[in-house]
């Protein structure tokens, strides 16, 4: 069994509901297991500006998936709740993304690992944090003392963690 870490975001049809529901199919995936999650974030939107705001989280899981797996497994949930690739940074109803899959480094088409932007975002690495603050980022450093150097505006703590989905 691999440890791997997924974020999730939305910022459509009652975004909240999308994360938590993604956060519980995730957890019924075969060959996987959620064992923590963040608290869920209300962020701005990065990017592309003129949109709603997103609600943001991490997950800690346990699979016995391979990275390729994995990213398939995550996109399908995308699909299933109506994910619509217009443009980049475009809104969404849900966004899935294999941040860290034990110390692998995979760059292929459709897959890298770690995700390549990983430690420059707050909206992702807040959440990470709460879960995870001493997870070494391969070449950028720890989770924790990453998250203090970048600016927290914008980023809202709503609901708490949990041990379990």
């Amino acid at each position: 069994m691999a440890r791997a870490f997924v974020a999730l975001g939305s910022n459509l049809l009652r975004p909240d509901r999308q994360v938590l529901a993604a956060i519980r199919e995730l957890s019924e995936l075969p060959g996987l297991a959620v064992l923590r999650r963040s608290s869920l974030y209300r962020t701005a939107p990065v990017g592309y500006a003129d949109q709603p705001e997103f609600i943001n989280a991490v997950v800690e899981v346990e699979t016995s998936l391979r990275p390729r797996e994995l990213m398939a497994a995550l996109l399908s949930l995308e699909r299933l709740h109506g994910r619509r690739r217009t443009f980049p940074n475009a809104p969404r109803t849900l966004d899935l993304d294999l941040l860290l899959y034990e110390d692998l480094s995979v760059s292929e088409p459709g897959l890298t690992v770690p995700h390549p932007r990983l430690h420059e975002r707050a909206f992702v690495l807040v959440p990470l944090a709460e879960i995870a603050p001493e997870l070494e980022i391969p070449g950028h450093g720890r989770v924790g003392e990453l998250t203090q150097r970048l600016s927290h505006e914008g980023i809202e703590r709503l609901a708490t963690a949990g041990v379990s989905p």
